[in-house]
């Protein structure tokens, strides 16, 4: 396995609209397999196949560790009820969310850009459907954080960004501000 390179905003391919597989090759497998070692080595939530440049509708995510973090972002974080239920890491090929239900604030944070949160509103429950790591079809009802990542992750993979949920006021002031810092430097590899 390996960790791959993560697109940063402004990069346009992040705008790409990805295509639906049409089966599952070895090579996907291996695809989302590095997808999740990058998610965990980043302390990631999700990520989408489009942020490591391939166009194709896979995503990643595990919340399943959010109660024990010792994050002071997620210390006040509980799992939905849903949530607990679903076994995690999540590995979907062509996902849809086929239902939402009420709304939910969270501050959201994301991979393609470090080290930025906003307050965004989605969905407090989803229904998707999608292919599994098997090429199995699944179906999945969701709450919780969960829920967030995943709604977060498919905007990926329809060229969207958690940017364009905010108005054009707090969209500039994020803007202005990675124009102004730029992003941290990645961390160097720890040999031991």
């Amino acid at each position: 396995m390996a960790i791959l390179e993560v697109l940063k905003f402004p990069d346009p391919r992040l705008r790409k609209k990805c295509i639906p597989i049409q089966s599952i090759t070895t090579k996907l497998k291996k695809l989302a397999q590095d997808m999740l070692e990058t998610m965990y080595a980043l302390n990631g939530l999700g990520l989408s196949a489009i942020q490591v440049g391939n166009f194709i509708r896979l995503l990643t995510a595990d919340t399943s560790k959010l109660a024990q973090t010792k994050s002071s972002r997620y210390e006040k974080t509980k799992l939905g009820e849903y949530e607990k239920k679903i076994q995690q890491p999540l590995l979907l090929f062509n996902p849809e969310i086929t239902y939402k239900e009420g709304t939910t604030i969270f501050k959201e944070g994301c991979l393609s850009f470090p080290s930025y949160y906003a307050d965004i509103k989605r969905a407090a429950m989803i229904e998707v459907k999608g292919i599994n790591l098997a090429g199995e079809p699944v179906q999945i009802k969701t709450d919780g954080v969960l829920a967030i990542c995943i709604q977060h992750e498919i905007d990926h993979l329809n060229g969207k960004l958690f940017l364009d949920h905010l108005s054009p006021i707090k969209a500039n002031q994020l803007l202005a501000k990675i124009k102004k810092y730029g992003y941290p430097k990645p961390k160097q590899a720890q040999i031991s």
